[in-house]
């Protein structure tokens, strides 16, 4: 009775003191504070596990932890969520738009903290996914769950969840205008004033708030040496055709691995599968491990040589085409080590794996081409 009071008391505050447009503007001011701290307390949890996990490695020796470390992960995600959670959380954006266009815009109340702590064991073991989608549901289910406490109308319950969402991708990234168009064109939400003011209230705000945690800093800084030359545009097209062969590989294998997956009944064969398939490839292949952004990092630095640090690759590293071809094997197994993770019960999304597959086939373009001097011929 005590709990029903208290909602009943600041729903008929809410009502005396606001009209309906002042409570969604407040609200969504407050949903980008909680999807900011949301964000930040992700990536925090996410690289003190990771850097805990790695603390102890020897860059220049093969280490067997690369394979039993991202099961491990696995196996803890996989528990976490059956016996924890005891609901599939599954891919955040579908959850998300299935709650829009057929769940009356509900997000369960642990949809607000079970991603994070998910998907911090998935990625923070070494799951080769994003942090993205998980985030993403976080903060639209803060605009679901705040919005139903109020008796938000419908369709300013499905905005605050676009809200949410913007929020996240804001806080994630620090772009707000990044996680408002996110919203718009994702989420499909209407375009209109009534909508974007929120959205973009949400989406300033969140990113405020991670650049007073976080600093800052971008997450990817590099800096333009040479100029650019007229003459190099036929490869900038040869480059945009090469990446768009890499993409369309990359979601079917994806649909291919997770469907067969799927077909799988036993939970423990899916996570023995998926747990043992992923090590190997990550042990093969340690740039696979997590998001892979500390790896685009190394190569916008200059140092790509570096990615071939605790790989049987480290010693063969200086031959020229053996590094292409570790490259080119990056390129083929990142979407099989993604798609093993998800399919055997880690938590993460696609994004930033297609991020780190679009990064590694400009580098390895740009050295096939370099090789040959085709910019000079």
């Amino acid at each position: 009775m005590r709990k029903h009071g208290v909602k009943t008391y600041l729903r008929a505050w809410r009502k005396r003191h606001f009209t309906e447009r002042q409570w969604l503007l407040l609200i969504s001011f407050i949903i980008g504070i909680l999807s900011g701290i949301a964000a930040v307390i992700l990536k925090n949890t996410v690289h003190y596990t990771h850097s805990f996990v790695i603390s102890r490695f020897d860059v220049s020796k093969v280490n067997i932890f690369y394979f039993a470390i991202p099961i491990t992960g696995i196996i803890l995600t996989v528990l976490f969520v059956k016996y924890i959670v005891k609901d599939n959380i599954g891919h955040g954006i579908s959850k998300i738009l299935y709650s829009i266009s057929r769940g009356g815009g509900v997000l369960k109340a642990h949809n607000t903290y079970s991603s994070l702590i998910a998907s911090t064991l998935t990625v923070g073991f070494g799951g080769s996914v994003g942090l993205e989608a998980p985030i993403v549901l976080t903060g639209s289910a803060i605009g679901s769950n705040i919005g139903r406490f109020f008796r938000m109308s419908h369709r300013n319950l499905v905005l605050l969840i676009g809200c949410g969402a913007a929020g996240a991708v804001a806080g994630i990234f620090k772009a707000p205008i990044a996680g408002v168009l996110f919203a718009l064109e994702i989420l499909m939400l209407d375009l209109t004033m009534t909508a974007l003011v929120p959205l973009l209230i949400s989406a300033v705000t969140a990113a405020v708030i991670d650049s007073l945690f976080m600093g800052k800093s971008a997450a990817f800084v590099f800096e333009i040496v040479s100029p650019f030359y007229l003459k190099e545009i036929p490869w900038f097209i040869i480059l945009g055709v090469f990446t768009g062969l890499v993409s369309l590989y990359f979601t079917r294998v994806n649909m291919k691995v997770e469907a067969w997956f799927s077909g799988i009944e036993k939970e423990y064969k899916k996570f023995m599968i998926g747990g043992i398939a992923l090590g190997i490839l990550v042990f093969l292949f340690p740039p696979l491990w997590g998001e892979g952004y500390d790896s685009l990092k190394t190569i916008l630095n200059g140092r790509g040589i570096e990615l071939t640090n605790n790989s049987l690759f480290y010693y063969i590293r200086d031959k020229h085409w053996f590094f292409l071809g570790f490259l080119a094997l990056i390129m083929v197994f990142k979407v099989v080590a993604m798609a093993v993770t998800t399919g055997s019960g880690g938590v993460g999304g696609v994004f930033a794996p297609s991020l780190f597959m679009g990064g590694v086939s400009g580098y390895f373009f740009g050295l096939l081409i370099n090789k040959f001097d085709f910019i000079n011929v």
